[in-house]
């Protein structure tokens, strides 16, 4: 049996195809196959795939006409022959050695999926950086090396990598429960993540840095276009799905509704001019019925922090998107003008402290300078007497000097040997 299918989605990535089939052909774990969807490149992609094909038998190549990346990945899903699925994106790449480490770990401890550590890379200027988000630490020290599910990270959920290619499923767990991709739209991951979790009753995290996720202006979720829209809906199945498992608790929505409105506000911001009045309307229409069907403002008040709660009246009252845009504009200068007052502040009480502590160093400059003063003068005292004290020594030298060297002294040695042997 296979041990690992390796579905690949691939769509105009001629720039990155090479290094990422060249980082999925070479891995230490050989018995697997590869899945390479082309879902209708209009560049150079398929024409890469079907020569990696030719050189390489594990290599199945499906081309198929431009119907997005959930379609193209579910098709894979459905035509994995492994024991394990991974799911690889095409513009990034893969260690060596990390379906060979995975598969071990997933055979070791029985789970249904692997989860692991990624790298991110930044194309335009060659570095590479952790983050958070891939690194999961937090994660890592809650668990340790144990095996868990959703009972047991609760909120760190959200600490963890929604990415499919930070993991690798166990087929039949996949299969068992129908999970796919929400078709047709972008951020879908999220849906397929979330109900991944939710499903999974044991997970195992190695924590290895194995794959490579590179940043590049031409990735969809950079790319601020239309399909931005999409991620409003999205936030949206999520809710849908966490409460479909039920575990919506209150924690959970406090963290989900924060999550709805920052995302909300995140996206209109990063959207491409053109697209905003679109987005902005379809995102106040969403907040609104939301809202509406099920009676949260008050809660919102309640849940949202500060700042959400700001935002989630302006999406609200906001007339159109330049609206929106410009109030953000004006709260994002005043949090600027907030925290330059405190810095302010803070430099002013640097300023006074300092201020303060030179006006104790000249206080304590002057009993100093008062002790230094009585020191003076007493060495100068006792230089004097010892310099007394040195002339009066010369003078007796001298005195001394001018006896023994006189006639009577020297005439008197005998007289004076005499009176030593006589005492």
């Amino acid at each position: 049996m296979v041990h690992v299918s390796v579905v690949i989605p691939i769509y105009n990535v001629e720039s990155y195809l090479t290094e990422c089939l060249n980082s999925i052909v070479n891995q230490t774990l050989r018995n697997i196959e590869i899945i390479c969807i082309n879902d209708g490149s209009t560049d150079n992609s398929l024409d890469i795939i079907e020569e990696f094909a030719k050189k390489d038998r594990r290599i199945k190549v499906i081309t198929q006409e431009n119907a997005g990346h959930a379609v193209a990945t579910n098709r894979g899903i459905d035509m994995a022959r492994g024991k394990y699925l991974f799911l690889m994106d095409s513009d990034d790449t893969l260690d060596l050695e990390a379906l060979e480490k995975s598969f071990n770990a997933a055979e070791e401890n029985n789970v249904d999926f692997v989860l692991f550590k990624a790298i991110n890379y930044d194309d335009s200027t060659g570095e590479y950086y952790e983050s958070e988000f891939y690194s999961m630490d937090m994660l890592a020290n809650h668990v340790g090396d144990n095996i868990f599910n959703f009972d047991d990270v609760g909120e760190l959920a959200f600490n963890m990598a929604v990415t499919p290619w930070t993991k690798l499923y166990n087929k039949k767990f996949i299969r068992r429960f129908g999970l796919h991709f929400p078709e047709g739209l972008i951020f879908e991951d999220n849906i397929f993540f979330w109900e991944c979790l939710l499903s999974a009753k044991r997970i195992y995290f190695l924590k290895e840095f194995l794959f490579t996720r590179r940043w590049h202006d031409a990735s969809s979720t950079k790319a601020g276009d239309k399909r931005f829209v999409d991620s409003i809906i999205i936030n949206s199945m999520i809710i849908d799905v966490i409460k479909h498992y039920g575990v919506l608790d209150d924690t959970f929505k406090r963290r989900l509704y924060n999550r709805k409105i920052f995302l909300g506000i995140l996206r209109f911001k990063k959207i491409k001019d053109e697209y905003k009045q679109i987005y902005f309307e379809e995102l106040q229409k969403n907040i609104v019925h939301w809202i509406k069907t099920e009676d949260l403002y008050d809660f919102l008040q309640e849940v949202l922090e500060p700042k959400n709660k700001y935002l989630l009246n302006l999406i609200i009252t906001a007339n159109n998107a330049e609206e929106l845009d410009l109030a953000l504009y004006n709260y994002e200068e005043e949090i600027e003008n907030r925290y330059l007052e405190r810095k302010n502040k803070t430099y002013l009480k640097e300023i006074s402290d300092l201020s303060n502590d030179l006006n104790n160093i000249t206080d304590k400059t002057g009993v100093y300078s008062d002790y230094m003063d009585k020191m003076e003068k007493r060495n100068n005292e006792l230089s004097k007497i010892n310099q007394d004290l040195h002339n009066e020594y010369e003078k007796e030298k001298e005195l001394n000097h001018k006896i023994t060297n006189s006639f009577i002294w020297r005439i008197s040695k005998p007289f004076r040997y005499l009176k030593n042997r006589l005492k």
